[in-house]
């Protein structure tokens, strides 16, 4: 096989091999309708355990207290959730704590990453704004990409210069597409870094590199220099997207523990309140022919698991997002649509 092999997608759910729906639900979707998609969820599973039970739950709680236990346990988990959060904090606080050296060189190494990044975009400075930031490297790759078309352009060998041509018509195509993506993106928002995860550089790279050791002998010092330029870029978009990756773990860790400390209190006096005050006999008569009693215990138990089900909802993303990233360069360490067989001993 001479070629390249069938390019991936340009996007991240186009790449994967899940569903599009499944997609759309782990990473796209917002957290709190994701949230109250699984509240819908628990509200009618539970209608209709109740309904198809061969005991019915006013029965139930003649003969013990189920809904008593359930609460009591609904409590405890809650205290503890809010326990849990305060550790999430701690933990994502805990890395911006520590000594003044510490800083000193998290700082310098911030400085440097700029500096390398200034002389990749040739810009005195880079911009401060992580969708910009993203865009000027991403730019700086779209043009080291023509600049190393233009330096194969005078070769003999016509096969470098036909590939060359198309592994820069997919960069740069993709390149103009991410970069309108990012235009207007928030940092904070999802949309940053999903720009950023559907730039393959990592295949990018592969097949650059892939490239270069076919046709070694072709590559004169303007296409070496050209192509050295252009990995460079490359290898910087990839650090850049894994520091933005770590930045937006903490910024949503961030917002999952506010997001329940929020809710949780809500749900804790919901909790308490079907402890103290709730009695079988205050509630009489059916709704939509279903007993009262069973709306009121489904209804009062879903608001009391809704921080469970918000943590559930915003782990699904950030670990989706670790698992598609595991690795940085070019490694594939998941099931892809990528669809190809490379022949290696072909080149």
């Amino acid at each position: 096989m001479s070629g390249d092999g069938s390019q991936p997608s340009d996007t991240m759910a186009e790449r994967s091999a899940d569903p599009t729906w499944k997609h759309q639900l782990l990473l796209n979707a917002n957290r709190w309708l994701v949230t109250a998609g699984l509240m819908a969820f628990v509200f009618v599973g539970l209608l209709v355990v109740g309904e198809l039970s061969p005991i019915s739950l006013r029965a139930l709680m003649g003969e013990k207290e189920p809904v008593l236990t359930l609460f009591q346990a609904l409590v405890t988990a809650l205290i503890t959730g809010v326990t849990l959060v305060v550790t999430i904090n701690s933990l994502v606080l805990s890395q911006e704590l520590g000594a003044v050296e510490d800083q000193r060189g998290r700082l310098d190494g911030a400085l440097e990453f700029r500096e390398d990044v200034e002389s990749s975009i040739d810009a005195p400075i880079s911009p401060p704004e992580p969708a910009s930031f993203v865009q000027a490297i991403i730019a700086a790759s779209d043009e080291r990409a023509r600049e190393f078309r233009e330096a194969v352009s005078d070769s003999r060998d016509d096969e470098l210069i036909e590939r060359v041509d198309d592994f820069v018509d997919n960069l740069t195509t993709h390149a103009d597409s991410i970069r309108d993506d990012l235009e207007g993106a928030q940092f904070g928002t999802y949309d940053v870094v999903k720009a950023a995860l559907d730039y393959n550089y990592s295949w990018k790279i592969f097949r650059a590199r892939r490239i270069k050791n076919a046709h070694a002998d072709s590559f004169d010092d303007e296409a070496e220099a050209a192509y050295d330029e252009l990995l460079e870029s490359l290898k910087l978009f990839g650090l850049a997207r894994e520091h933005f990756k770590t930045l937006y773990f903490q910024w949503e860790l961030i917002n999952l523990s506010r997001a329940m400390m929020y809710v949780a209190v809500p749900a804790l006096v919901v909790a308490m309140s079907m402890l103290l005050f709730f009695h079988a006999d205050a509630v009489s008569g059916t709704v939509l022919g279903i007993d009262a009693i069973v709306w009121v215990v489904v209804a009062t138990s879903t608001i009391a698991v809704t921080p469970f089900l918000l943590l559930i909802a915003f782990i699904l993303r950030i670990a989706t997002m670790a698992k598609r990233t595991l690795a940085i360069g070019p490694f594939i360490v998941r099931d892809s649509s990528r669809g190809e067989e490379i022949d290696w001993e072909s080149e």
